[in-house]
């Protein structure tokens, strides 16, 4: 980065097991891999261990909050922070917590960067101002060009305060030749699968957006009919769980589907995958899981909008299919189905070389590293 040694406050509503978190966390590893200080401020959170485990210094705050008044409040308990700690810089992850970060560091007159995470919608002009302080960056973080578009179309914000940076994975972590033992057996048989029959993995949280009920209506018109697909990841509302499972039975699909809850060991999960598919109704702003899925060697297949588009070469590192049409990802898991073994084993391999060199967790880290010298070297 530079030569002095620096202190880097992320600002996050609390370390939760999301997306927005998890990059604050490689971050501030890379930051103190650096021999720099990291620092992050949120409410205390399922994942302030892992943080510990980086280094990092955890500062308890009650950012979540969306009331003005508390809002209001912690602007000077940032700005207290910030002078107690010498802070340089103040990267934000979200929304709530960004008003008062940006107001404390503009008091301060550090340098205020954010990470534009999701396509947020906007339905008011209310709910279109909480959202335009993520586009007040001196440099404005986008986790991929279709993010980036979107913040441009919004708000006008220049070239020169953009910055893509693409979301990484971990490439140690993800390897199929690292998951040993009877890892894999173990989930095998806690979800009732028979390895014999073909496996499509769907990972995210059980909600409409994610496409559950796409994958159910496509199972009913696939050819290859000894197809298993395998949902992982929590439970939404129990009306949506308990729609799909209705729509599943009327379709015929029951039997071929498991709704398998969270999983703490995707790696292992993914060997037992043929495809690992994104079926979003909506574009997703990055798609972490495909790229978790390219780098284990799996055929991904994914809705062709969104982040996706940029991390999936159609025919060669992936699929992709017109969203929200169950024909459509119908013919494409069987078409990656007809492959054979070889073959998508082969294209597998393509996959994970190209996320090794493009979208790796350290890829991530560097590019993040570069950003802050950029604005205070």
């Amino acid at each position: 980065m530079i030569d002095r040694r620096l202190t880097i406050l992320q600002v996050l509503p609390q370390l939760e097991r999301g997306g927005a978190e998890r990059v604050a966390i490689e971050i501030a590893d890379a930051v103190q891999k650096s021999g720099h200080v990291a620092l992050i401020a949120a409410a205390p959170g399922p994942l302030d261990s892992l943080a510990r485990r980086v280094g990092a210094a955890l500062i308890g705050l009650p950012l979540a909050t969306k009331n003005p008044f508390k809002i209001w409040r912690n602007i000077n308990r940032l700005e207290k922070i910030i002078k107690e700690h010498q802070v340089d810089l103040v990267h934000v992850h979200s929304r709530a917590p960004a008003w008062s970060a940006y107001y404390a560091a503009r008091r301060c007159g550090i340098p205020f960067v954010t990470s534009y995470h999701g396509a947020y919608s906007e339905t008011s002009r209310i709910k279109r101002r909480y959202n335009e302080v993520m586009a007040r960056g001196d440099l404005v973080i986008a986790p991929s060009q279709f993010i980036a578009e979107l913040v441009r179309a919004r708000y006008g914000v220049p070239e020169a305060r953009l910055r893509v940076v693409h979301g990484g994975v971990d490439t140690q972590m993800f390897d199929q030749t690292a998951v040993l033992g009877d890892r894999v057996s173990r989930l095998a048989q806690a979800w009732r699968l028979d390895v014999s029959r073909p496996v499509i993995m769907l990972p995210g949280r059980l909600t409409a957006l994610k496409g559950h009920k796409l994958l159910v209506e496509a199972l009913g018109l696939m050819r290859h009919t000894d197809v298993v697909a395998v949902c992982i990841g929590g439970a939404g509302r129990p009306s949506y769980t308990e729609s799909l499972l209705a729509l599943a039975h009327q379709r015929g699909v029951e039997d071929r589907i498991r709704l398998v809850g969270p999983c703490d060991d995707m790696p292992a999960a993914m060997m037992l995958a043929d495809v690992v598919l994104n079926a979003s109704i909506q574009p997703e702003s990055f798609g972490l899981t495909v790229i978790e899925g390219q780098s284990m060697g799996r055929v991904v297949v994914a809705a062709d909008h969104g982040g996706p588009q940029e991390t999936v070469r159609h025919g060669e590192t992936g699929f992709l299919f017109a969203p929200g049409n169950p024909q459509a990802l119908a013919a494409s898991i069987d078409g990656v189905l007809d492959m054979g073994v070889e073959a998508r084993l082969a294209l597998g391999q393509v996959a994970r070389a190209r996320v090794g060199r493009e979208f790796s967790t350290e890829a991530m880290q560097l590019r993040m590293l570069g950003i802050y010298a950029e604005l205070l070297a």
